[in-house]
């Protein structure tokens, strides 16, 4: 396994809090269904998982981005829809991929680690190949 990019990105929650409940808003195509169900499930403060899921939307792109450094950037902002956070049964996180994203990565494993601490959400990723 070879690491090829690694992003990283802070939120400030109650400005994304604000931005979200915004009429007309983009973020509500930004979400999944399943990720939406997520956040349901866990019952408290949905914009701090919100939150969190958007940090680790940009930190997926800010790890493809580094991995192509030195050429034109990697996509554009509609794609974030195509980048899931899913948890397994013990709430652990993981990256899955959708459509054109999914294709343009084929062979390319995402680790992410989340976080929140009071009006802070933090994501860090490591884009690493897949043996």
């Amino acid at each position: 396994m070879t690491v090829l990019g690694v992003g990283v990105d802070l939120v400030h929650i109650p400005s994304f809090e604000d931005q979200i409940q915004r009429p007309g808003t983009g973020f509500d195509a930004v979400f999944t269904t399943g990720e939406r169900s997520d956040v349901q499930r866990k019952g408290s403060l949905p914009a701090r998982h919100f939150a969190a899921r958007w940090a680790a939307k940009e930190a997926v792109i800010k790890a493809w981005s580094a991995s192509v450094w030195g050429e034109a950037p990697v996509t554009k902002d509609s794609v974030f829809h195509l980048i899931e956070v899913v948890t397994d049964a013990w709430g652990r996180p993981r990256i899955k991929l959708h459509g054109e994203v999914a294709k343009l990565l084929p062979d390319v494993d995402f680790q992410l680690s989340l976080s929140h601490d009071g009006d802070y959400a933090t994501a860090y990723v490591v884009m690493s190949s897949l043996p």
